[in-house]
């Protein structure tokens, strides 16, 4: 289905107990792609926040969300409150993938990220794993159910985990996090257009992302089929 080119999973070694993940969000390709490039001790309890308004819509949706990705519902409206699942979740020993942008990119390019996730990690005192994804919206782009044919590349690259720095404010620590996750972005998404001989000058989110990337040895190797 997809060739996937994975980096950054050695950082995750000392990982244990709930954390949170936090990745862009370009394709519903998104989830499936995180919870197979997860070191399978990660990913086997992984719970992942999904919009109520669209996957559970109906019923057939509901199910199959729930189903396969372990998903629970979020309301993305304005007057939203958080009920506190979440919390008890995590409380629970449950680790949780969240996309701060709140919604899917159009062109790959990264929305500014709401402050939740950083604030449930500080407020649960555990870590953050960043991630970025790159070539997701190529491979399954709005309007597909599927990815395109031909084994589309995609990059997926994990990030050191990340923890709230004393006398850091959730905000602080939020643009923390997304300037780690857009620094790891530019990387991979550079690699990913050489590779695919595409125009880097041209594309929307050259020269629009900024920061440095995460630290570590990297593991990468391709990984053809679903994710």
């Amino acid at each position: 289905m997809v060739k996937v080119h994975i980096t950054g999973r050695p950082l995750l070694k000392e990982v244990k107990g709930p954390f949170i993940v936090v990745a862009n969000h370009s394709s519903h390709l998104d989830a499936p792609l995180i919870l197979g490039s997860l070191p399978s001790r990660l990913s086997r309890y992984l719970a992942a926040a999904a919009a109520a308004d669209y996957f559970f819509d109906v019923w057939w949706r509901k199910g199959l969300t729930a189903l396969f990705f372990n998903a629970f519902p979020v309301d993305r409206s304005a007057n939203a409150k958080s009920n506190g699942f979440t919390g008890k979740l995590l409380k629970a020993g449950v680790p949780l993938l969240v996309f701060p942008e709140g919604t899917r990119s159009k062109d790959g390019t990264i929305a500014p990220f709401k402050a939740g996730a950083a604030a449930l990690c500080m407020k649960a005192n555990i870590p953050c794993i960043p991630m970025a994804l790159v070539g997701a919206t190529q491979a399954m782009p709005r309007g597909r159910n599927w990815p395109v044919p031909g084994r589309p590349p995609v990059r997926v690259s994990f990030g050191e985990p990340l923890r709230a720095a004393e006398g850091e404010t959730v905000i602080e620590f939020n643009e923390r996090i997304e300037k780690v996750v857009r620094g790891m972005h530019a990387a991979e998404l550079a690699l990913y257009l050489t590779d695919t001989g595409a125009n880097i000058r041209n594309h929307p989110t050259i020269g629009t992302t900024s920061g440095t990337t995460a630290t570590g040895d990297s593991d990468e190797h391709p990984r053809e089929g679903a994710a």
